[in-house]
């Protein structure tokens, strides 16, 4: 369970503290790819296309 402090009355700071350590622990990704079955063969594709993408991401700035 993700909590987050509300200091002097600051709604809003809180709120974005909030969604950060959310997105940080992958409940929305997770929350994404189990909307819908996916077969075992797309999904090592897709999978490949994500590694690809992150390697030629990793490597561009060298």
């Amino acid at each position: 369970m993700t909590k987050v402090v509300v200091q002097n009355g600051n709604v809003d700071l809180a709120l974005k503290k909030f969604k950060a350590k959310v997105a940080r622990s992958g409940v929305p990704s997770e929350l994404k790819k189990r909307k819908c079955y996916e077969k075992p063969g797309v999904k090592r594709r897709n999978e490949k296309k994500e590694n690809i993408k992150n390697s030629r991401r990793r490597n561009h700035g060298k």
